[in-house]
């Protein structure tokens, strides 16, 4: 495969985004949970979320796809969520 300055840098920074998102995630949710204002739709989700993603992650691996297919999953709910808990 040959170097490319793009895929040099794709993996570190969905690293860095995930870890962002989901810390900023973590923040929204404790939140939602000590004012006694998570749904149970909310818990559901964090649940079945995390399920799918390492469904999804697994079959990457065992398709042989690169790191960054395996970490897309999760990188995508995280981001998602960072950005509907947000508002």
């Amino acid at each position: 495969m040959p170097y490319s300055m793009t895929a040099a840098y794709t993996l570190p920074l969905m690293l860095a985004e995930l870890t962002a998102a989901s810390f900023e995630t973590i923040w929204h949710r404790t939140a939602l949970m000590m004012n006694g204002e998570c749904t149970t739709h909310e818990y559901e989700r964090m649940m079945t979320e995390k399920m799918r993603a390492m469904q999804l992650s697994a079959a990457a691996m065992v398709n042989g796809d690169s790191l960054e297919a395996m970490l897309h999953p999760f990188h995508k709910r995280a981001t998602a969520n960072a950005r509907r808990l947000r508002k």
